[in-house]
């Protein structure tokens, strides 16, 4: 009866656990104008040489999707440098003013693998589905 109720206590353990949602990446709750693209320099750097911009509607949503769906990672990271950065650029505000650009770093997953992002000046890795990394690599590669 007691390892019963041990291992019925030890299911509701793991089964709760598991129904919270995992970290996800934000961005500012803002109208996003631009979202630019280049090859990393490496780990906290960015590299404001250019290589894509989207500025289409259709682009940028998918970008933010991609953000913000991307979930943390447990434990260390053992990526080596990220293949690309992302600059977001928001639009300008009722004052005329910007808001800071958000600079991320991804590491491109191969087809039906995972990809990484993390925060310019952040040390959190978040992965991306299989799915999305290839919709992502068509976003990027086809635009080279």
């Amino acid at each position: 009866m007691i390892m019963n109720l041990g291992l019925i206590v030890v299911c509701v353990l793991i089964g709760g656990c598991q129904t919270f949602p995992s970290e996800t990446m934000v961005l500012l709750d803002a109208v996003i104008e631009e979202v630019n693209l280049s090859e990393s320099n490496g780990v906290g750097d960015i590299n404001e040489d250019i290589l894509i911009s989207f500025t289409n509607k259709e682009s940028i949503a998918f970008f933010e999707e991609v953000i913000t769906t991307a979930r943390k990672q447990r434990g260390e990271s053992t990526l080596s440098n990220p293949d690309y950065d992302v600059m977001i650029q928001y639009e300008e505000t009722a004052d005329g003013g910007r808001l800071p650009t958000h600079g991320l770093h991804i590491w491109l997953g191969d087809k039906d693998k995972p990809s990484y992002l993390m925060y310019m000046m952040g040390e959190e890795v978040y992965s991306t589905s299989a799915k999305t990394t290839n919709k992502l690599r068509s976003y990027i590669l086809e635009e080279q």
